[in-house]
């Protein structure tokens, strides 16, 4: 038998010898070391933002019994994976307690479009352990002429669901340049009913759910991060997962947030959950959500020049920015945009009353003189016309609807005081008789205020699809395109263009300039919500009895379908200053698109495992009341694709039920884009245990040619 102490000696000298043959002659080559990765590096090691002479890699460290102190880490990267030369050894690298320990450097000095390999180590008790072994590339010098090859993708909800997208990925491995990951990278909530479920084991638990936010009631109440250790959890939770950590190892990522990082349809530091009931703006958790991404995410907003990078130094709202650019040799300017920092609020107020009339009689007339004689009488009919429901002789009536608003506003959890305010705030002035009518009726039809010759007619919120109070739909989703893009200019011009600025002053200044001044032969913006108009067109469904209904909507106005004056003016800047080979790479809405938006090609990434746009559109409509075999349904759902398809002239491609990612292949005079697609039916299945082949039977792909300002299958 052998004496333990003997034994463990035995082992040691074992492991010094390889560590001697693998490592090459270090200083501490014959210290034990754990080459299949440690414990102590739960989410294994990462890199990012890379350029020709640069890269920043990332590493958490975590060792409990000293959860309260700094710890020493050694860095190692080598142009070869057994790391007989090194080209940096940095031995007293500090994981910061104040940061949860995580780390991220900015090695620099290195040999353009470059493999390297690195790692991290952490000693204890004179034992040596040591990541996985990472591998990142520099970029190509900017006189190179070489093609680019990369993947997007975007959108990865880890509860209830398997990285089934990622794991293909590893599968092809691909010699890949760089990852682009276009938002969402964690989930902000923890068992949100609407897109949530954990059914399968795959869940996240705030380690302080006291310091979180409570959301919902009863069967529906769950919990959104709020504090820095929430958010710092949602990563943590993430990057556990081997699938995620296998492509972090093998390949750079250029990262952006975009609205789950910090909250879901934010805009600026403000969410969006109480749907107008109260005030949203949420300054300290907008920062704790920065903080964490900073942590966890290899990127660098601050531009060091080498070295640690000082996360508590890093620019934070309002004066974020995590909008950069990136030069790939001759053919590629990769410009990445911050959709959600800087961007106002949603045209339609979620506590918008329907009955108020956003465009009078004066700017609506203005706003018609452009266009078409059916327009302009479709406007004057009695839908358009409205009173001020503060005359006297509106009186009773004025008592009745304010009386109906306080019971909405109270059903909706608003508190007596709160009702009354909102109350105070809306039902007043300029009322559609279009909706108001409807109100009345239903208290006492004798009420119903008649239209007249003489009144005025005006656009109302009610007329661009709000039916309700503190609701979603007819705000931010399921608004009459029509309506909504005549009310949308109007706004544009009486603010200057300010209230669709998406990009703010700065970062506007900075892609005017980085696009025009470019001269790589492709300039890629990165948006992390779609620019494809994503529209439902109802007008000539004979099937679909409801006139309210025959018109043209757009499903999402969270993404750039709810700045529309603003999208048609930066793709027809780009045309008119004669930005050639500009191509928009996209994600956000969980669905695969290819389309032509006025003459600017653009790409939408699936989700990798968030709920489909089908599922999601499934999920309103039921809610809203229609039963899956209704007409709306049918055209709106069930074929989805062929209705979005035909609504926009420019889509060439749809699929609104799969996940996966895109691959790019950029060439002087093409790039090729491939969609890998996995039905959405797979995402709660754990494909990590089964054979390999099973996973590469279920994609299939798809792939389209960008070429003279065009898409086509390739």
């Amino acid at each position: 038998m052998f004496n333990p102490f003997k034994r463990r000696t035995f082992l040691q000298a074992v492991v010094a010898v390889a560590a001697t043959t693998t490592f090459g002659c270090s200083d501490d080559a014959e210290t034990p070391e754990d080459s299949a990765g440690s414990p102590y590096f739960p989410q294994s090691l990462a890199s990012g933002d890379p350029r020709p002479d640069s890269v920043v890699l990332w590493v958490r460290v975590e060792d409990a019994a000293r959860a309260g102190d700094d710890l020493r880490l050694r860095l190692e990267v080598s142009p070869s994976e057994d790391f007989k030369t090194l080209v940096l050894d940095k031995t007293d690298l500090m994981a910061r307690a104040e940061h949860d320990h995580a780390v991220k450097v900015k090695v620099t000095g290195l040999s353009a479009r470059t493999t390297y390999y690195y790692r991290f180590s952490y000693e204890k008790d004179g034992q040596r352990h040591t990541t996985r072994v990472g591998r990142t590339r520099t970029a190509p010098a900017a006189t190179d002429d070489v093609p680019v090859k990369f993947v997007f993708a975007s959108c990865q909800d880890f509860i209830g669901r398997y990285y089934n997208a990622w794991q293909r990925l590893v599968q092809l491995d691909a010699d890949l340049d760089f990852i682009v990951f276009l938002g969402d990278y964690v989930y902000e909530t923890t068992g949100d009913t609407s897109f949530q479920s954990d059914g399968s084991g795959r869940s996240v638990r705030f380690s302080a759910p006291e310091e979180a936010l409570p959301q919902g009631t009863g069967l529906t109440a769950f919990l959104a991060a709020n504090s820095v250790s929430n958010y710092r959890d949602l990563y943590k939770n993430v990057r556990t997962d081997k699938q995620l950590q296998a492509v972090h190892e093998r390949y750079p990522f250029i990262i952006v947030w975009d609205d789950h990082e910090f909250s879901d349809d934010c805009w600026q530091d403000v969410a969006t959950y109480e749907d107008g009931k109260r005030d949203e703006t949420q300054l300290q958790r907008k920062l704790n959500a920065e903080q964490a991404f900073l942590e966890y995410i290899p990127l660098d907003t601050a531009q060091a020049s080498e070295g640690v990078i000082d996360v508590a130094q890093e620019p934070r709202f309002p004066n974020a920015r995590i909008y950069r650019d990136f030069e790939y040799g001759r053919h590629l300017k990769l410009l990445v945009t911050d959709y959600r920092s800087y961007r106002p609020d949603h045209l339609i107020p979620e506590d918008a009353y329907p009955g108020t009339v956003a465009l009078e009689h004066t700017l609506l007339s203005m706003a018609l003189q452009t266009q078409p004689e059916a327009v302009k009488a479709a406007f004057q009919t009695d839908t358009f016309a409205y009173v001020d429901i503060d005359d006297a002789a509106y009186a009773t009536q004025k008592q009745v609807l304010q009386g109906v608003y306080l019971s909405q506003a109270k059903a909706a959890g608003l508190t007596d005081a709160e009702a009354a305010q909102k109350a105070a705030q809306w039902v007043k002035g300029p009322v559609a008789l279009y909706y108001v009518n409807q109100v009345l009726a239903a208290v006492n039809r004798a009420l119903v205020i008649k239209p007249t010759a003489d009144m005025p007619h005006g656009l109302a919120y009610a007329h661009m699809g709000k039916a309700s109070l503190f609701n979603i739909q007819g705000s931010r989703y399921v608004v009459v395109k029509d309506t909504f893009d005549l009310f949308a200019a109007v706004k544009y011009q009486q603010t200057a263009g300010k209230s669709e600025d998406v990009f703010g002053p700065a970062q506007e200044k900075w892609f005017q300039e980085t696009l025009t001044t470019a001269k790589n032969t492709w300039k890629m913006v990165v948006s992390s919500t779609s620019l494809s108009a994503l529209i439902w067109d109802f007008r000539q469904q004979a099937d679909i009895s409801d006139p309210t209904l025959r018109q043209r909507f757009y499903f999402s106005v969270d993404q750039w379908d709810g700045f529309p004056t603003q999208k048609k003016v930066m793709l027809n800047t780009l045309k008119a200053q004669k930005v050639e080979n500009a191509l928009f790479i996209s994600g956000d809405i969980h669905a695969s698109f290819a389309s032509v938006e006025e003459g600017v090609p653009t790409l939408t990434a699936p989700g990798i495992t968030s709920g489909s746009i089908k599922s999601l559109a499934s999920l309103a409509l039921i809610g809203a009341g229609y039963a899956t075999g209704a007409p709306v349904y049918q055209h709106a759902v069930t074929e989805m694709e062929k209705t979005l398809m035909a609504s926009n002239p420019g889509l060439r491609f749809a699929d609104a039920d799969s996940h996966g990612f895109v691959m790019m292949e950029v060439k002087a005079d093409e790039t090729l884009a491939t969609f890998h697609l996995i039905p959405a039916a797979e995402v709660a299945k754990d494909y990590s245990k089964r054979a390999d082949s099973e996973l590469e039977a279920k994609f299939t792909s798809r792939t389209f040619r960008v070429k003279n300002s065009d898409i086509q299958p390739a």
